[in-house]
């Protein structure tokens, strides 16, 4: 039914807890896992009209999000691994991460969204935003959406 499904994950423990689930899904249809990590566009500093010397470049930035999209991609690729599933590791920049997220299961051929939903209703959705929320209005492709509302191990 599925060949490809891209998981999504933004370093919070709801986020691998989903990727998780997201990789036992995987292995259930016999897919191969897309993991995706955006993180924000480098921002020049627009209050000051030098940039001061301890702001860090963009090459610095772009590397230690490099790194920090390693750190949060590893346990779905862990996870992956004991399950037998192929999975490729991907860290994108954008500012709009749904968008993103929509362009790169475009660009890569997934045929499955699977993202999580931090439970959030009412004023702190709205306030918040969504990402899966937004996902959802901006894709044709099947989106599955994993609700856990507490954090793990509480």
């Amino acid at each position: 039914m599925y060949r490809k499904i891209l998981i999504t994950t933004d370093g919070s423990a709801i986020s691998k807890h989903t990727a998780c689930a997201g990789v036992k899904f995987a292995r259930q249809m016999g897919a191969d896992v897309l993991a995706l990590y955006v993180a924000p566009d480098y921002q020049y500093p627009v209050y000051v009209e030098i940039i001061p010397p301890s702001y860090p470049s963009e090459e610095d930035y772009v590397a230690q999000m490099k790194r920090i999209g390693n750190e949060h991609l590893a346990s779905i690729l862990q996870a992956a691994q004991a399950a037998g599933v192929r999975c490729e590791c991907l860290t994108e920049f954008a500012d709009a991460a749904a968008l993103k997220i929509v362009a790169v299961a475009e660009q890569r051929q997934c045929d499955l969204i699977f993202m999580g939903s931090h439970g959030r209703s009412g004023w702190g959705q709205l306030l918040l935003g969504s990402v899966t929320n937004k996902v959802l209005s901006h894709t044709s492709k099947p989106v599955l959406v994993h609700r856990l509302i507490a954090e793990p191990g509480t």
